[in-house]
């Protein structure tokens, strides 16, 4: 299979200069917008595959060109990522062969692709919720198709069943605890510990709820302190940890909380083998609720590949921070539906708490779809309490 980029000011156009020296068969693989390096040649950047080779005819002037060839590493690292586009589109195609050719020659269902892929929205979705839709494509249409896909979940920590039912008595003799255990993990950088303090003010302390820290954060100087100065100001305790057994042992002596936060390190992909079995303890332990923590703001192929590299801990939940940093919000229902697992908080900025607000259906599309309809907030683009 042969790969070529084409650049044109819509992607209709990009798709028929593929066509013309690829053939019909041409497949469109991923479009974006062009870098501004490349603006010049088109607004679109649209990549298409062809098993044909390319024919004699000349393609339109000053419109289609190779792609520009990367570093190395980030090559390597696009490649990878085109190959596990191709994999789940192939799958999506077999069950709508029709569905390509349908979006590539209809304006409407083009235009959303385009609208999607505008806000990073992974394209082998992109192509999964435009196969679905017919035209004419209302906005309230493409809003109830993405509404589909979101899934939220703002509780924090087990939630205890009625007192003397069954399954309390069960979970209780498997935890040992009914204290509401909340672990905060991610790559460094991702604002686990400012989150943290966050959650500790909005649902400890505004809750009235006794709640203690717990950190095994040992790698960052003086990050340990921080999170203590932070404790200390909130008047809750926090505990410097270093192993799995001593975490163990720390909720054992703080079963009587209502709410158990913990800080964990940010590890960098060399550093992930040390740490296997502190992430067995809070992938297999009962009633622990592990928040994945990601920088709304990362590049796509990196957000993938550090989600990867974390389900060791067995994350049950997805939570975004640096929101103020970006102005595409795809990645963030993109990667909650390819995980399978939901979006519980957004953050943007350092304010504390005010930074910090739970995710909803509305507040996810409104971010994507770069909407607010009547009556909503729009500091995060979610929903006014």
């Amino acid at each position: 299979m042969r790969l070529k980029s084409y650049f044109a000011d819509t992607i209709e156009e990009a798709i028929s200069q593929a066509r013309r020296e690829m053939g019909s068969d041409a497949m469109l693989v991923n479009s974006k917008r062009s870098g501004v390096e490349a603006r010049h040649l088109g607004a679109y950047e649209v990549v298409c595959a062809g098993e044909t080779e390319a024919r004699s005819e000349a393609p339109a002037a000053g419109r289609t060109h190779a792609a520009a060839a990367p570093p190395m590493d980030r090559l390597s690292q696009d490649v990878s990522e085109l190959k596990q586009q191709m994999e789940r589109m192939a799958l999506t195609l077999a069950r709508s062969a029709s569905g390509m050719a349908g979006i590539a020659s209809d304006p409407q269902l083009s235009k959303v692709f385009a609208q999607l892929t505008d806000a990073d929205f992974y394209a082998d979705l992109a192509y999964e919720v435009v196969g679905r839709m017919t035209t004419p494509v209302t906005p309230e249409a493409l809003r109830a198709e993405l509404g589909a896909l979101v899934s939220i979940d703002t509780e924090l920590g087990y939630k205890a069943p009625s007192p003397g039912s069954p399954a309390r008595s069960e979970s209780l003799a498997r935890s040992g605890s009914i204290a509401r255990m909340v672990a905060l993990v991610g790559p460094p950088g991702a604002g686990k510990t400012t989150t943290l303090v966050k959650l500790a003010l909005q649902h400890g302390i505004n809750s009235r709820k006794r709640s203690q820290i717990l950190t095994l954060d040992t790698f960052r100087i003086a990050a340990a302190d921080e999170l203590q100065s932070y404790a200390a100001i909130l008047g809750i305790g926090c505990e410097v940890l270093e192993t799995a057994a001593a975490l163990a042992q720390a909720l054992e002596e703080y079963r009587d909380k209502d709410l158990i936060l913990i800080d964990t390190p940010g590890l960098a992909n060399g550093e992930m083998d040390g740490f296997e079995e502190f992430a067995h303890f809070l992938s297999s332990c009962p009633g622990m609720d592990t928040h994945l923590v990601l920088p709304a703001s990362m590049r796509t192929a990196d957000l993938r590949r550090v989600a990867q590299r974390y389900e060791m801990f067995g994350p049950r939940k997805l939570l975004f921070t640096r929101l103020d940093e970006t102005e595409t919000f795809g990645p963030i229902l993109s990667q909650s539906v390819r995980m399978g697992k939901p979006i519980s908080y957004l953050s943007r900025g350092q304010r504390i708490p005010e930074d910090l607000e739970a995710a909803t259906l509305d507040g996810i599309l409104d971010l994507i779809l770069k909407t607010a309809p009547a009556g909503q907030s729009t500091r995060f683009g979610m929903a006014a309490a």
